[in-house]
C-alpha cells in the first residue's frame, strides 16, 4: 500500500496558487482532479491506438477495442458484477438514471404505481421520476429523514408498500455525509417485488462496491468523482432487466441487422451504446480504477474517515457555524455542507476561495433537500484520498478569517 503522504505529488493541478494562496481544493463531491497516471492513459490512446471500436480490422481498431472493453471488466470487477454483460457504458450518473426512467420506466410502470426517492436526492435522481410519474400516472413519494439527515427507516418500512414499484436512492448523500443502508432497502424493496435503483456516484470513488452483495437492480456513477475524465460513466444492470428493457438511443454499433422498416439489436452490452463511445474516457477509466485499486478503496475509505475524525471536532468549536448532517465523525463521510451564521453561503465560498480554498456553495442540486431543510443554501467542503491534514487545518482557518472580515458587517 502507497503511504497517503506522498500521493498528492500524482496530482499537478493542486500545485499551483489561487489568489496568490497555496491551493486547497476541496470541491471533489462536484468532481475530482486527475493524477498523471490516468492522463497518461488519455494520452496514450490518442498518441498511438486512437481508432473507433468494434467495427475495424486493422490494427489500431483491434487495439483500441481490445482496451475499451478491458475496461469494461475493469468496471465489473471494481463493483463485483456478475458479467461484463451487466456493465453499460454511458455519459455518467445522470444519464444512466434517465435511461432507466425512459426504458424500464416506460416498460414496466403503471398508472397507480408508486416511485419512491428520499428527500437528500440529487437532482438527477429526482426529475427522471418526476417525468416518468407524470407520463404514466404514478405517484412519487418520498422517505422522510431523522433530525441527523439518515433515512427515517420506520417511516421506509411503512412508504415502501405493495404500490411501490421503484426505490432509488443515493448510496451516499452529496449534501448530508451520509451512507444510507442501501442492503436493507433492498430488502424492503424487493419484498413488494419492487426493483432497487442506487445512485453510487458519491459512493463508487470512497468505498468499495459490490452491487451483488446489495442486490442492486441497477447501480449508476460517474467517472469524473473518481479520478477519471468527464464524459464517462457506467450504468450496471441486472441481466434479467437489461434482457427485457429497450434501447433509448438509437444509431450505428447498437444494431444486429437493418432493414428498410425494422432492425433488430446487439446482445448486451452493446445494444445500449449507440454510437461512437466516448472510448478515451472508458479506457481512461480502466486507468483510474487500476489507480483506486493500487490504493485500495478500504484504505481510501479508511484515510477518509481519519480526515473527518480530524476536521469535524475543529469545524464544530467554530461559533455560529451550522454543520448538516450526522455530527458523529464516525457516521459523516468527507462531505461536510455547514453555514456560518450571518452570512451568505455564496459570500462564505468566495471569501474562503480569496484564501485558496476551494469549496462549493450553493443548493447542490438537491433543492427538495434545501426546502426540506429550510434552508437557501449551504456551504460544502468535500475531501478527497489527496487531501491533507493541513488542508482541514487550511480550511478551519480560512473560515475564521471569513468570520473575522465580516465580524463589522461587510456584507
Amino acid at each position: 500500500m502507497r503511504d497517503f503522504s506522498t500521493i498528492r505529488k500524482d496530482f499537478p493541478i493542486l500545485f499551483q496558487e489561487v489568489n496568490d494562496e497555496p491551493l486547497v481544493y476541496l470541491d471533489n463531491a462536484a468532481t475530482t482532479q486527475k493524477p498523471t497516471q490516468v492522463l497518461d492513459v488519455l494520452r496514450h490512446y490518442y498518441e498511438t491506438d486512437n481508432a473507433n471500436v468494434h467495427r475495424g480490422v486493422h490494427t489500431l481498431a483491434e487495439r483500441a477495442t481490445k482496451d475499451y472493453e478491458n475496461s469494461r471488466e475493469k468496471v465489473r470487477a471494481f463493483i463485483n458484477a456478475k458479467e461484463t454483460a451487466e456493465v453499460l457504458f454511458t455519459r455518467g450518473t445522470t444519464t444512466g438514471l434517465n435511461w432507466l426512467a425512459r426504458s424500464y420506466g416506460d416498460a414496466f410502470i403503471k398508472e397507480g404505481d408508486e416511485i419512491v426517492v428520499s428527500y437528500m436526492e440529487h437532482h438527477s435522481n429526482i426529475i427522471p421520476w418526476q417525468q416518468l410519474a407524470q407520463r404514466k400516472g404514478a405517484t412519487l413519494r418520498y422517505l422522510p429523514l431523522t433530525d441527523e439527515g439518515f433515512i427515517d427507516m420506520t417511516a421506509a418500512q411503512e412508504i415502501i408498500n405493495e404500490k411501490t414499484a421503484i426505490v432509488s436512492l443515493a448510496y451516499v448523500s452529496n449534501v448530508l455525509g451520509v451512507i444510507n443502508p442501501i442492503e436493507e432497502l433492498a430488502k424492503l424493496a424487493h419484498a413488494q417485488q419492487a426493483v432497487m435503483i442506487v445512485d453510487g456516484a458519491q459512493a463508487a470513488p470512497h468505498m468499495t462496491v459490490d452491487v451483488q452483495a446489495l442486490d442492486a437492480d441497477f447501480f449508476a456513477f460517474s467517472g469524473h468523482k473518481m479520478c477519471g475524465p468527464t464524459g464517462i460513466g457506467v450504468l450496471y444492470g441486472k441481466r434479467q432487466w437489461l434482457e427485457q428493457m429497450e434501447p433509448v438511443e438509437f444509431g450505428g454499433e447498437m444494431i444486429d441487422f437493418v432493414n428498410l422498416y425494422d432492425s433488430t439489436w446487439k446482445e448486451l452490452p452493446w445494444k445500449f451504446e449507440a454510437g461512437t463511445p466516448n472510448i478515451a474516457g472508458a479506457i481512461a477509466l480502466g486507468g483510474a480504477i487500476d489507480y483506486l485499486n493500487e490504493l485500495g478503496m478500504e484504505n481510501i475509505h479508511r484515510y477518509e474517515q481519519e480526515l473527518v475524525a480530524y476536521v469535524l471536532p475543529k469545524l464544530q468549536e467554530i461559533e455560529g457555524i451550522t454543520i448538516y448532517g450526522p455530527q458523529d465523525p464516525e457516521h459523516h463521510t468527507g462531505v461536510i455542507a455547514f453555514n456560518l451564521e450571518g452570512l451568505h453561503p455564496h459570500d462564505v465560498a468566495t471569501a474562503l476561495d480569496m484564501e485558496g480554498v476551494a469549496v462549493r456553495a450553493g443548493h447542490h442540486c438537491a433543492q427538495p433537500l434545501m426546502n426540506y431543510l429550510n434552508l437557501p443554501a449551504t456551504a460544502r467542503a468535500s475531501f478527497y484520498f489527496y487531501n491533507t491534514k493541513e488542508d482541514a487545518d487550511r480550511l478551519v482557518e480560512a473560515i475564521q478569517a471569513t468570520k473575522e472580515f465580516f465580524k463589522d458587517g461587510a456584507i
